[in-house]
């Protein structure tokens, strides 16, 4: 069966290298209009998204991480992300943070904010721009920076982060990784 909507998640991809040029206003807005169409929990819509073009402020956030990564991260890891030109964006020239309140406070807030996050990238995929979803800037808000970093963000009282959304135009592709169908029950 094939339909745009299936198309386009088949042949998304998660994108780790980026052309220098800057995304439009336009795309950047239809990004963010699918995030804010995504599902959620009685219709808390408890994200909010923070999209950051600003190279020097993406580049703090990154230091920040890498700092705190090189803490703790595996010897076979440390190299590369001790490497000058390492960054957990990948060079993207726009970057999407999500925050959300706690589990603590609203418990399905990171499920909701994983399918905006999944709505954005679906989206970035049919503007022909390339994405990936990242966990690992989490990392910058475990260190000394986290709270300055916050209010730099703009993430309201209460939020952290979520997760983040590297977006720009690719300059490589990348083969899709394969199904395990074996992960699917169907029970009839």
């Amino acid at each position: 069966m094939h339909n745009p909507v299936l198309d386009a998640i088949a042949a998304r991809r998660s994108i780790r290298a980026y052309a220098k040029e800057q995304i439009t206003s336009e795309q950047l807005d239809a990004i963010l209009a699918a995030g804010l169409a995504a599902p959620s929990a009685r219709n808390t819509q408890p994200w909010h998204f923070t999209a950051v073009q600003d190279a020097a402020l993406i580049a703090r956030v990154n230091e920040a991480a890498r700092a705190q990564i090189l803490l703790t991260c595996p010897e076979d890891m440390r190299a590369r992300i001790a490497a000058p030109d390492y960054s957990v964006f990948h060079g993207a020239p726009t970057v999407i943070f999500l925050s959300c309140p706690p589990p603590t406070q609203m418990r399905y807030a990171h499920t909701d904010t994983g399918m905006a996050i999944e709505n954005m990238t679906l989206a970035a995929h049919s503007l022909g721009l390339g994405s990936v979803i990242l966990g690992m800037p989490r990392e910058a808000f475990a260190g000394p920076e986290a709270d300055a970093l916050r209010r730099a963000l703009h993430f309201p009282e209460g939020y952290d982060f979520c997760l983040a959304l590297a977006v720009g135009v690719p300059t490589a592709g990348k083969e899709a990784h394969p199904v395990e169908p074996d992960r699917v029950t169907i029970l009839r």
